[in-house]
């Protein structure tokens, strides 16, 4: 959360910097960026909230806490991004149509002051932005901000040497389809999270094969693999285990669980074993038979 914190100051100033900046040198690109600063201080507020709410023990109404709050958080992001994007290109088309003058050397400063605060977010949130998807998705904005910083600075100089103003809405345009890029994964991912469909990079069909091979373990059917929150994926399953191991039930679900955290890193987990001679679906108490007899059932 600290982190994230530093980071939203970062770019709040730096909005604001570029706002009046692209106000006084007229400049489309600098105005693309600071409407792109805007969407991150707006995501980075939205994320530090989620990740509070998120820290928030369950309860008996909701029972997986506030988890969810982060992927809602990514999903409304993402698609406020979008919907910036197209704005840009709307205003790119109006500046191709009737190019307007441009202050240059301003238009360069206020980028540059922009592309160091740009950096130094960049290098704030570099690690987390592996382990959760919200601090991904404000990693992601700072990134592309320093990106299209840089197109700023070089559309500056050029502006300034040649006199070029049609550099101006390009450099929005290009802007324009980065933000678009990032934003179109981030709600893919976010929505694939809200469907519960398989995380990203698990395969259903080689977890299965895997959790086969573990000893006592015949087979498994209605299996569900999702993702609560970034980081946190969670298996269900019913598991058949073999007649003749039915009393080595526990150490069996061990061995599986074991295979999950160490090779998908899943670290929840519902089972609901079974055997072949229980119609019923529940492993039922083993009764010693007489001598030379195999075990029987009780139901």
């Amino acid at each position: 959360m600290r982190k994230i914190a530093i980071a939203l100051s970062i770019t709040a100033v730096i909005f604001l910097a570029e706002l009046i900046g692209g106000f006084l040198s007229n400049s489309l690109a600098l105005l693309s960026d600071a409407g792109h600063m805007l969407t991150d201080t707006m995501a980075l507020a939205l994320a530090l909230g989620a990740m509070y709410f998120a820290a928030r023990p369950a309860n008996s109404k909701k029972t997986f806490g506030f988890y969810r709050l982060e992927i809602l958080s990514a999903l409304f992001n993402g698609s406020f991004l979008v919907m910036v994007s197209l704005y840009i290109f709307y205003e790119a088309y109006q500046r191709f149509m009737r190019p307007e003058e441009v202050a240059s050397v301003l238009m360069l400063i206020v980028a540059g002051i922009g592309l160091v605060a740009n950096i130094v977010g960049a290098i704030i949130l570099a690690k987390g932005s592996k382990e959760n998807l919200n601090v991904r998705g404000a990693f992601l904005h700072v990134v592309s901000d320093a990106i299209s910083s840089c197109g700023v600075i070089i559309g500056g100089i050029i502006i300034y040497f040649t006199g070029w103003l049609m550099i101006d809405p390009i450099l929005g345009v290009m802007i324009g389809l980065l933000i678009l890029r990032g934003a179109i994964g981030l709600v893919s991912e976010a929505t694939n999270i809200l469907l519960e469909a398989t995380p990203k990079g698990i395969k259903l069909e080689e977890v299965v094969a895997e959790i086969k091979k573990v000893p006592g373990v015949k087979g498994l059917h209605d299996v569900h693999i999702w993702t609560i929150t970034s980081g946190m994926n969670t298996i269900a399953a019913h598991l058949l285990i073999d007649d003749a191991k039915v009393d080595q039930t526990a150490e069996i679900l061990h061995q599986v669980r074991h295979v999950l955290e160490e090779k998908y890193q899943i670290k929840h987990f519902t089972f609901q074993t079974e055997c072949e001679s229980c119609p019923e679906g529940i492993i039922c108490k083993i009764e010693p038979g007489k001598p030379g007899e195999h075990p029987g059932h009780k139901h």
